[in-house]
């Protein structure tokens, strides 16, 4: 499975972002996709993910101001970030794995190259 992100950049306090991520390969062995973002000197942190059935959870941190969706037919996945702040800056990956328990234990999941998103304040 091969993971390609795009959209990261660089906005103010306050803006937006639509971060998307495209699958390939043997995606019939996915069962759940999601995001991830590290900042520097930081451990990787859960951001959301969606099952195939759409159904998820999204982090408190962002809860409210990120919101994922995907197209199933395609295996993408997108990240809708809003009124970002400063503390949101980080490199965002996408992931993805059979099921979401093996996701949120990122010990065998699929990875993209990672997107960078930078806010200044």
């Amino acid at each position: 499975v091969q993971l390609v992100e795009s959209g990261g950049g660089s906005v103010e306090t306050g803006g937006s972002l639509r971060l998307s991520c495209v699958a390939s390969g043997s995606i019939d062995s996915i069962g759940c996709m999601g995001w991830f973002r590290q900042a520097p000197g930081k451990d990787r942190e859960f951001i959301s993910f969606v099952r195939d059935d759409g159904t998820g959870t999204t982090a408190n941190a962002v809860k409210g101001r990120f919101t994922i969706s995907q197209d199933k037919a395609n295996k993408s996945l997108y990240l809708q970030m809003s009124s970002l702040k400063p503390e949101d800056a980080a490199t965002y990956f996408c992931a993805a794995a059979s099921n979401c328990g093996r996701l949120l234990r990122q010990t065998d999941n699929y990875w993209g190259q990672g997107t960078q998103v930078a806010v200044s304040s």
